[in-house]
């Protein structure tokens, strides 16, 4: 494992634009390889992740050239997908394991599934059950990868969400896109909906009644060109710094601003952030904007999160806990179960380094309490090979007193690579 040293900063400014969206180029790599022609994709994620999915279409028969002017093109499959000579590696990406399940259900060949020993511990029942009511044979390993796909013909299905999930969701639809029937699905907390832009943008119909969406099979899907926007949950990093000093002054070029996603805007409103949008557009069905960031004069305040919020933010809550600390009334989080299935146990983790760096911190079985205007000193970080922790706590030490430890910092290459070389720029010492 790799170690990183992270030492305190005294402001936090600059100008950068981050690395291509994860959620949306997991999507947009997958709908590639099932379309017809050759898709070219602009500032695709360089994260691990997302190139799981690529290297899994790549297996399954589309072609795939990384040119030099970062780019990527995609030749597509036309919608049939050949027999993989080996298993499909996923890595350590849950969404290319959950998402390309239900893609292929329906393709008549058998498939291995399978990643590291992380993705290995991550539920995947959520996923067998709706595409087994569909028609579709799956075999697990008490309830985990790998998984092994029979392949064969699908029928629609009408289908509640028992959790939040955009990658359940998004399973069910690439299945019902090749069912006969239409299939319909409901959520009772609506998740992020990059599915059903990407559906849209290759060419496939959808419609939405309420909290009910509605897709027909039998759909061809054509290619695309697009662009990438910049990552909201990469962003979220910076953004909590920004919020740690009080003459913080950060743009974010080119970034997503999805209004599913944009719940992590207004949760760093509410905690003292001065968000101006400079500039905003629509690319294929997504929200993209230049946007700048400062401290409002009433400075670092608290906040608890909870609910259907919890869901909406899954990802960012992390390094909203790792802030904690700094602000005036500490933030307390509930509803958030899921993060103990994530890569990592993220509430124990979470827990456990910031009492490593000196914090008093509450933990429960469905998130923690953070009391605010504590002080934390530099400490050596766990990261638990988790690429959310290593990030979070290397926002953490800016504020620190002496120097952090990160250990296992290399994990933040799983979404975003360029992390420590972004964060050391826009880090004022």
């Amino acid at each position: 494992m790799s170690t990183q040293t992270i030492r305190p900063a005294r402001s936090f400014q600059g100008s950068v634009t981050l690395p291509g969206d994860k959620s949306i180029s997991h999507r947009y790599a997958l709908l590639a390889g099932l379309a017809e022609g050759t898709t070219r994709l602009s500032n695709f994620s360089t994260g691990a992740d997302p190139h799981s999915s690529l290297g899994c279409m790549e297996a399954l028969g589309a072609k795939i050239v990384i040119n030099d002017t970062k780019t990527i093109d995609v030749t597509g499959t036309a919608g049939s997908f050949t027999q993989p000579s080996k298993p499909l590696d996923c890595g350590n990406s849950g969404s290319t394991m959950r998402m390309l399940s239900g893609l292929i259900a329906s393709h008549p060949h058998i498939f291995t599934l399978i990643g590291d020993h992380s993705l290995t511990l991550r539920p995947m029942e959520r996923i067998r059950k709706p595409l087994m009511q569909m028609g579709a044979k799956l075999d697990l390993v008490d309830g985990h990868a790998p998984i092994t796909i029979y392949g064969g013909p699908l029928n629609a299905i009408d289908f509640e969400t028992p959790i939040p999930s955009a990658q359940v969701k998004t399973a069910v639809l690439f299945a019902g896109l090749q069912a006969q029937g239409t299939t319909s699905l409901s959520e009772s907390i609506r998740t992020r909906d990059h599915s059903e832009h990407a559906l849209r943008a290759f060419g496939a119909t959808l419609t939405r009644e309420g909290d009910r969406l509605s897709i027909a099979g039998g759909q061809k899907l054509r290619a695309i060109d697009a662009t990438v926007p910049g990552d909201l949950s990469s962003a979220a990093f910076f953004l909590c710094a920004a919020l740690l000093f009080p003459d913080s002054n950060l743009v974010l070029d080119a970034v997503g601003m999805n209004p599913t996603r944009a719940s992590l805007l207004d949760v760093v409103t509410a905690l003292g952030g001065a968000i101006k949008v400079l500039h905003v557009e629509e690319k294929h069905g997504e929200m993209v904007g230049t946007i700048q960031v400062n401290v409002a004069p009433s400075g670092l305040k608290g906040m608890e999160i909870s609910g259907a919020l919890s869901a909406q933010i899954i990802d960012e809550l992390p390094v909203l806990a790792a802030i904690g600390p700094y602000t005036r009334d500490g933030i307390t989080i509930r509803d958030a179960k899921e993060l103990r299935v994530k890569e990592s146990d993220r509430i124990s983790l979470v827990v456990r380094n910031l009492r490593a760096m000196g914090a008093e911190v509450t933990e429960f079985e469905d998130g923690l309490a953070v009391p605010g205007n504590q002080k934390l000193h530099g400490a050596s970080i766990d990261s638990g090979t988790d690429h959310r922790i290593a990030m979070a706590f290397s926002v953490a030490a800016l504020r620190a007193e002496g120097d952090t430890e990160i250990h296992g910092a290399e994990a933040a290459a799983i979404s975003f690579p360029e992390f420590f070389t972004m964060l050391d720029t826009l880090a004022q010492r």
